[in-house]
């Protein structure tokens, strides 16, 4: 009984965190981090730029 009231409670955060993520009002804000490298060499300071020091790149 209690490990079905957990599944339907995981379930449902999961299909309102996949609609949180998938909003289309969320675009411009996850492009920015999915359009980065993956280069794990690159120094910490690199990594950790501001929004502003982004734009100010582009």
């Amino acid at each position: 009984m209690v490990s079905g009231i957990v599944t339907a409670i995981l379930l449902v955060l999961f299909i309102v965190g996949t609609a949180w993520v998938f909003n289309p009002s969320r675009r411009r804000e996850l492009e920015a981090p999915g359009s980065m490298p993956l280069d794990d060499d690159a120094p910490a300071s690199e990594s950790n730029r501001t929004k502003e020091q982004e734009e100010s790149i582009r």
